[in-house]
């Protein structure tokens, strides 16, 4: 089956990136035809930096590489790259009811948090949908919270085949394994709009600094406690073996131990979990120009596939082939 996703480049992607979505893609890789895209348009949303842009994007493609994205096999490239994406928006825009926008809870939520509303936050999700459909993805790997763009899309690319013909495949969402919310330092959901998060490639003197902060309550040292309710406890359950999480679970609820003690522990499980890319992190940061060249091939391979299913759209509303 075709899978397609694509992900912003609106920092340096941690480890609640990591278990959220990364590590399912890369597994994706060994049974579908994936399709994955740095979402350079839609993090344009933000109004971020021209610097910034490019920086996260060559960013975020050395780290889904050094973590093992297989190049040859899965089409990656990055969403500017690929023009086709940006009419197929247009055409599917005019048949997109502003009804239908306007109940999508992800430009609410985001206005909530701050973000100054604006065009292209409001029609971010028409845009999403022609990365989806130009491809003729079968299945869009997302978290259970974001299904409702996968059923917007579903929703215009019917009506559109309502009014046109059968242009369009109608994708179906797959919700990606589930991982109890990964928290931030500050306790809070982990996040880069929070700045409570761990980065994957992060100096590991760093990553240790940051996890002796991680917010705990203050229960005493010789009392219980209640690994459920703690924060350290909760990442550990990402990096520590089955035997080992039982016994941290016993230590806990025994008392006796220190949350730094357990603090000191997570903090080499995370470096000892990322070290086996770290040298490969490291030779892609010293060749940005090859990770550039390989985005551009990969936006090749993807608008062979693209360009055939945006002229059939356009040839059904009418515009017929380029002169």
């Amino acid at each position: 089956m075709r899978v397609l996703s694509g992900i912003q480049p609106s920092g340096r992607l941690h480890i609640g990136n990591y278990f959220g979505a990364i590590r399912q893609h890369l597994r994706m890789q060994a049974e579908h035809e994936c399709y994955y895209f740095i979402a350079d348009y839609h993090a344009l949303t933000s109004n971020p930096s021209p610097k910034a842009v490019q920086e996260y994007t060559l960013s975020v493609a050395m780290d889904y590489m050094a973590l093992g994205l297989d190049t040859e096999k899965t089409v990656f490239w990055r969403q500017s790259d690929m023009p086709e994406v940006t009419e197929l928006t247009w055409l599917l825009s005019c048949i997109t009811p502003m009804g239908l926008l306007q109940r999508c809870v992800s430009y609410k939520d985001k206005v909530a948090q701050g973000l100054s509303p604006n065009h292209g936050l409001f029609a971010y999700p028409v845009l999403q949908a022609a990365d989806i459909l130009i491809v003729k993805s079968d299945l869009v790997p997302v978290g259970a919270d974001q299904k409702q763009h996968i059923e917007v899309t579903r929703d215009i690319a019917m009506r559109f085949n309502n009014a046109y013909g059968e242009v369009f495949k109608i994708p179906a969402d797959y919700i990606i394994e589930s991982v109890a919310v990964v928290p931030g330092t500050d306790g809070r959901k982990m996040s880069k709009s929070y700045g409570n998060t761990i980065e994957i490639f992060e100096p590991e003197k760093s990553v240790k600094s940051k996890v002796m902060k991680i917010v705990t309550d203050s229960t005493p040292v010789e009392a219980p406690k209640d690994p459920a309710k703690c924060n350290v406890f909760a990442l550990l359950r990402l990096f520590a073996s089955p035997d080992e999480l039982a016994e941290w679970d016993r230590r806990y609820r025994s008392g006796g131990i220190g949350y730094g003690e357990a603090k000191k522990r997570l903090a080499e499980l995370i470096v000892e979990h990322f070290k086996p890319y770290r040298q490969k992190r490291a030779e892609l940061e010293g060749n940005p120009g090859a990770v550039d060249a390989m985005l551009k091939r990969g936006a090749e391979r993807a608008r062979a596939v693209a360009a055939p299913t945006l002229l059939e759209a356009r040839k059904a509303v009418g515009l017929g082939d380029r002169r």
